[in-house]
């Protein structure tokens, strides 16, 4: 009898320390949404209003049930989701801490997409594969990264920590630690540290004003060259 006892209790704390970390998780979730979001006026709004933690909150339980090997159950919650929240997140893909979708709609995680802690992206992001290749095909986003509203980052590609991609760039290569990206296809105009989510268009040099300006500076000195040889 005391053996039994002794198993049927090693075989409920694991499940009582796996609700409590789920609890604690969304805990976690609904206040990085507080402390990121000044528009997020209390808990109750959050709960209730916000399709970002609708659509994490499915993704949790999603993930939990991918794990266990559910089939078929996991990849409906994700489309049920998609469904309510205009936000698609593969069940599969490994999202760490502190991680928050602001509006959320058009957003699109794919399988194999890793993402790390304290993270944040807008609406319209893709992280996405580039074809029909098996195993790693989807991006890695490394810790404190901010996406802007619209941008896709597409490939087995990574993301380096502290980093911003400007919206409606397209990154289909690897970004440096403490960098700035924007445009099509995405360049790095800045490698500095920065305060994530403060993310400014209108500070950020346009790579390709910066090569116009180059190209142009160049014909006329090739100009005044010429110039002065006749």
């Amino acid at each position: 009898m005391q053996n039994s006892f002794s198993n049927e209790s090693v075989e409920k704390k694991p499940s009582k320390i796996a609700l409590f970390r789920g609890i604690k998780r969304v805990a976690d979730d609904i206040s990085n949404i507080k402390d990121k979001d000044p528009a997020a006026k209390s808990v109750f709004e959050i709960i209730l209003l916000y399709s970002g933690f609708h659509a994490l909150l499915a993704y949790r339980i999603a993930n939990k049930l991918s794990k266990w090997k559910i089939p078929f159950i996991p990849r409906l919650i994700s489309q049920v989701a998609r469904f309510f929240t205009g936000i698609e997140i593969h069940p599969k893909a490994t999202i760490g801490e502190k991680f928050f979708i602001d509006h959320g709609m058009g957003v699109v995680i794919g399988e194999t997409t890793v993402i790390g802690d304290n993270v944040l992206i807008y609406q319209g992001v893709t992280l996405g594969g580039t074809g029909k290749d098996k195993g790693k095909r989807h991006p890695t986003i490394k810790d404190r990264v901010t996406i802007g509203a619209g941008a896709k980052v597409l490939g087995n590609i990574v993301v380096g920590s502290d980093s911003n991609i400007g919206a409606g760039s397209v990154v289909i290569d690897d970004v440096p630690e403490h960098s700035t990206v924007v445009g099509v296809p995405g360049h790095v105009t800045r490698q500095s540290y920065f305060v994530q989510g403060q993310l400014q268009h209108n500070k950020i040099p346009d790579p390709i004003t910066c090569e116009i300006r180059r190209l142009t500076y160049e014909i006329k000195e090739l100009k005044e060259k010429m110039e002065k040889k006749d």
